[in-house]
């Protein structure tokens, strides 16, 4: 058996098409989306997905709104400065660039993002709204992740899921949506500590990789057929690597993601679509 590969590069591209014309008519109506990133301190890593963000941002006609803040900035900058933009009419989303360098909260900033222009999804309010099944943005990673499921045209209702990983990020919302009414799913949330985790993974039609483990899932854990996402991004000697071992686990599985390629461009993509939804939200209020 030989794997499909689940291409997140094409089903961004699919998801941006939409998003340019959203905006477009967005702008007909006098209205440009904006999607301010705060990036603090300067982690490498970090200031590249906040310029590529910045990128497709600007590429999609929307806004680019960027303020950098010093490492040494303290919690109350931060926080004034997202309080700031949270009143600011030309900003419709807000982007906190996460880990927060040094002993900065990063959770309690995010608080001070308003839920109206909580463009990643992880403002509690936002989170109170997805468990209560509610409209409001959802995490962008989770919701890249049904957005290839549904590209592909991978079904969720009546599938058994299991989701290997509990962050706040992708595992816990990801599972919430896929049990929600419009999924149908049968989930159960697994982590590393979990008992008999291979034997686990093996009941799954669909198993979800997020533990930042390189290439912990092999073939064994694999139900013949089943479709594998993987959400981990490891940096290796060798470069980029997932929580699976990609070439192992194709052998096995009907479906799969790679890394890189796979559901990373898909936080990007969906992050532009929740900006815009915000701004459409904004414009009808």
């Amino acid at each position: 058996m030989t794997a499909i590969r689940l291409d997140g590069k094409e089903v961004a591209a699919a998801v941006h098409a939409e998003v340019a014309a959203r905006v477009d008519a967005l702008q007909q109506e006098g209205i440009t989306p904006g999607l301010a990133t705060v990036l603090v301190g300067d982690d490498p890593a970090s200031e590249i997905y906040v310029r590529s963000k910045r990128r497709t941002a600007e590429r999609l006609g929307i806004a680019s709104i960027h303020h950098h803040l010093p490492a040494e900035s303290t919690q109350r900058e931060v926080e004034s400065l997202i309080d700031h933009l949270s009143v600011d009419e030309a900003v419709h989303g807000i982007l906190l660039q996460l880990p927060l360098p040094g002993d900065l909260d990063g959770e309690t900033a995010v608080r001070h993002i308003a839920p109206a222009k909580d463009a990643d999804g992880l403002h509690p309010v936002s989170l109170g709204s997805l468990v209560l099944d509610r409209p409001g943005p959802r995490p962008c990673t989770p919701s890249g992740v049904l957005r290839i499921l549904d590209h592909y045209g991978i079904e969720t209702e009546g599938s058994e899921v299991v989701v290997v990983g509990r962050s706040f990020l992708v595992g816990r919302p990801l599972s919430i949506m896929l049990s929600g009414r419009e999924r149908n799913a049968t989930v159960t949330l697994a982590h590393s500590r979990t008992r008999h985790l291979p034997a686990m993974c093996r009941r799954a039609d669909i198993l979800v990789t997020a533990v930042g483990s390189p290439k912990m899932v092999t073939a064994e854990w694999v139900k013949p057929g089943a479709t594998v996402v993987d959400v981990g991004t490891n940096r290796t000697e060798a470069g980029l690597v997932g929580d699976a071992d990609f070439d192992d686990v194709a052998g096995v599985a009907g479906a799969i993601t790679p890394v890189p390629g796979g559901v990373g461009p898909m936080t990007i993509a969906m992050l532009m679509s929740n900006t815009v939804g915000l701004a459409e939200v904004s414009a009808r209020s």
